[in-house]
């Protein structure tokens, strides 16, 4: 394999629909409110990618240098745990990665708020750093929260709430209650994802201690658990659409979440860890589904 692939392994492009979600329906929300503005959004979609490509340098590089990327691993082979790269080339790899996305994030929070409005810059800015360290805190050092049954929280706040209601606010400088449904609803989602990838390695990373929510609860808990993170997603988007007073037709998004009964039932029914990995994308899909029809009702 050439670097080049190598590098698009470690990457991780497949993940970058779901990290897309939470901007796409932040800038949704924006449009309502004829608020909305192009620049901003491509430019909150580039500081997610630079966030996302650097969460997974970071999962490759911690998981590979703890010995948790081993033959046993179900999931797809990372590329420090393949030798296709280094831990020097990840690690500089990491380093490029943080430079591009702080001066993508610069450029993000100027473009909104100008040199006026100290608060909000200082804000974001904070924010912005807040989400590198954790992109790499996940995995990386000795007290990586992904290895104590903290990633989901972080998932939750960072690639639901912070997404979009930041992105919102990107454009319209103000929030409201209701917005807060959407944002947990994508969170919930979001969250989902990062249980599947846990329920699948759930074996393996008990063997090498990495205490996820699936080696806290065990098999049959975990898989409760999934269904209350899509039953609270649905639950919220569909409050919200009701709270929103739209027309029958409005609630079209909530068709996004129907390949998740079938998902549900495979899930319920896995007896094989490894079977859930194409699973993933079926939530991860839907999810992004659900973002562009929550986009397309807001211009119509």
């Amino acid at each position: 394999m050439s670097k080049t692939k190598a590098w698009l392994n470690a990457a991780r492009l497949r993940t970058l629909p779901l990290s897309f979600s939470g901007i796409i329906v932040g800038s949704a929300l924006a449009f309502r409110e004829n608020a909305f503005e192009l620049p901003i959004f491509i430019l909150a979609l580039l500081t997610t990618l630079g966030f996302q490509v650097l969460s997974n340098f970071a999962n490759d590089y911690g998981d590979g240098v703890k010995g948790t990327d081993n033959d046993e691993r179900v999931g797809p082979k990372r590329a420090l745990q393949s030798g296709l790269l280094t831990e020097t080339e990840l690690k500089k790899g990491m380093v490029i990665t943080i430079i591009l996305t702080l001066v993508v994030t610069v450029l993000l929070i100027y473009r909104s708020f100008g040199t006026e409005n100290l608060g909000y810059i200082v804000l974001f800015l904070l924010l912005g750093i807040a989400a590198i360290i954790a992109a790499i805190k996940y995995t990386v050092g000795v007290n990586a929260y992904g290895y104590r049954a903290m990633g989901d929280v972080f998932v939750f706040v960072f690639f639901g709430l912070l997404s979009v209601l930041g992105s919102y606010f990107l454009h319209v400088q103000q929030l409201s209650f209701l917005m807060l449904l959407p944002a947990i609803s994508i969170g919930l989602l979001s969250t989902s994802v990062l249980n599947l990838n846990n329920m699948r390695d759930r074996i393996s990373d008990a063997k090498v201690n990495k205490i996820t929510i699936p080696v806290l609860l065990g098999e049959k808990n975990a898989k409760k658990y999934h269904a209350f993170l899509l039953l609270g997603a649905y639950t919220a988007a569909f409050l919200y659409f009701y709270f929103s007073g739209v027309v029958w037709w409005q609630f079209l998004p909530l068709f996004a979440f129907l390949p998740l009964l079938k998902h549900y039932s495979v899930v319920v029914m896995n007896r094989n860890p490894a079977a859930l990995d194409s699973e993933l994308k079926k939530v991860a899909l839907s999810t992004f589904f659900f973002s562009v029809l929550f986009f397309g009702i807001a211009i119509f």
